[in-house]
């Protein structure tokens, strides 16, 4: 398949909590599945045409098999319904090799911090730290505990693993928690924007504020870049030469859309890299929240679902 898709099998589906299912994907022929690192997610397009990302809750080492985490959103778009009602166990699925946004740097010692369905990028760190014999401590919260997946995996971890569960302990202190933070402590977090709010708050109290990672799976809408008030409408050119309008309450993604082009997508907030696309010339309005200010500065790509052009026209190597 084009884009760089490939087919795997669902060889499992697993109860992992009230709202959560596991999916474990193979090989149709049982080959080996292509490395990756702690903190990479994978593009599966599902049997409905909803194309989605998840990232891999699997241990790193095993060669033969991939897994996902899905929760269950009443206010989605369709993809974790399917997944959840009509997902059947031999189903045939399209997925890209895994990417990383969120890759583990070296560290003296790690802190891990994963709220609800936040859980599935942080358990395969844990593992990796554990292997490598680097110290670590995982807080993991949750509402109820029939709301928290992997629940038996995290206990088995033993005593450097602390679930939290508010409706039986109320919230965690995690004013405490941060201001105790040890030099050369890494600090990795994933869950709900309130959660990675505070946390990135703290943060930059810190003596390194670098110290903090975190990955988003839900964004509130973008604000306009600084000094733009309203968004304006501009002119896409595709590298064909082919023309696009993009009116001022249009993405660049919709505008292709609407013009009969359809561009890989999923989260349409800025946050997968799904839709990260070449930039030939143009004036960026970076709304993501993936490209660092290097890459920002240097242009080269953009994700069309959120970001703009502040010049009257883009062109995209598309």
């Amino acid at each position: 398949m084009d884009n760089g898709f490939f087919e795997l099998v669902v060889h499992s589906i697993n109860h992992e909590s009230r709202q959560v299912v596991s999916v474990t994907l193979k090989h149709p022929l049982g080959h080996d599945l292509p490395g990756w690192e702690p903190g990479a997610h994978i593009d599966v397009l599902l049997p409905n045409g909803i194309l989605r990302q998840y990232s891999l809750c699997s241990h790193p080492d095993e060669t033969k098999a991939w897994r996902i985490a899905v929760l269950k959103e009443p206010q989605g778009r369709g993809g974790s319904a399917y997944v959840h009602d009509e997902l059947m166990p031999g189903t045939k699925l399209q997925v890209r090799e895994a990417r990383n946004n969120f890759p583990m740097h070296p560290a003296e010692r790690y802190l891990f911090i994963a709220g609800g369905i936040g859980i599935t990028p942080i358990l395969p760190m844990v593992w990796a730290a554990t292997h490598q014999g680097i110290p670590w401590e995982l807080l993991y919260l949750g509402r109820s505990r029939t709301s928290m997946a992997f629940l038996n995996e995290i206990t088995a971890l033993g005593g450097r693993a602390t679930i939290h569960v508010s409706q039986e302990l109320g919230p965690f202190p995690l004013n405490y928690l941060l201001s105790e933070l040890e030099a050369g402590t890494e600090v990795y977090a994933c869950g709900p924007q309130k959660l990675l709010d505070a946390l990135e708050t703290a943060s930059k109290s810190w003596d390194d504020a670098s110290a903090f990672h975190c990955e988003r799976f839900s964004l509130e809408p973008a604000e306009p870049s600084a000094g733009t008030s309203t968004d304006s409408a501009f002119t896409l050119e595709l590298a064909d030469g082919m023309e696009v309008p993009v009116p001022a309450n249009s993405s660049v993604l919709e505008a292709l859309e609407a013009a009969g082009i359809n561009v890989p997508n999923s989260c349409r907030e800025g946050i997968c890299g799904t839709c990260e696309t070449p930039v030939i010339a143009g004036d960026i309005d970076h709304r993501d929240t993936l490209l660092s200010p290097q890459e920002r500065e240097e242009g080269a790509t953009m994700m069309i679902c959120v970001s703009r052009c502040k010049s009257p026209r883009l062109v995209l190597d598309l």
